[in-house]
């Protein structure tokens, strides 16, 4: 069974609350028990915090455990040299995810820390982005 962890940075505990015409009205919770169930033949964990180093401890406390991380370290995906170096340091796939299209927005949010190491970048699909970003470890 493949081992997968969603990976989400700050004030993505918000959703189903924050600014709904962006990202939308479901919470992440209830997005992710639908994800569980619809691939129920991977092991899906997850992770949310709204602090930088906890989201660094976490990438490698399972870097080199896992079978693929999807990281949506929102805001920080574009400050963070420490987030892009983690993502650097390990062994396992990160897909970085953001589900609003961050060349519609600021452009400050144009820059990622994280891309030039990831394995891929998936953005603007809504919570589908989470989906096809597991898809991509299958």
């Amino acid at each position: 069974m493949k081992k997968v962890i969603i990976i989400n940075g700050p004030n993505l505990n918000l959703l189903g609350k924050r600014e709904p015409a962006i990202y939308g009205s479901l919470t992440f919770n209830e997005f992710l028990e639908k994800v569980k169930q619809k691939y129920s033949k991977v092991d899906i964990d997850y992770f949310q915090s709204n602090i930088e180093g906890e989201l660094i401890d976490k990438i490698q406390e399972v870097g080199f455990s896992y079978d693929g991380i999807v990281l949506n370290a929102a805001a920080y995906t574009h400050t963070s040299i420490g987030i892009g170096d983690a993502v650097k340091a390990i062994e396992t796939p990160v897909v970085e995810v953001h589900i609003s299209n961050t060349f519609n927005r600021e452009e400050f949010r144009h820059q990622s820390y994280i891309s030039p190491n990831a394995k891929g970048v998936i953005l603007g699909f809504g919570l589908q982005s989470y989906e096809l970003a597991i898809q991509s470890f299958l």
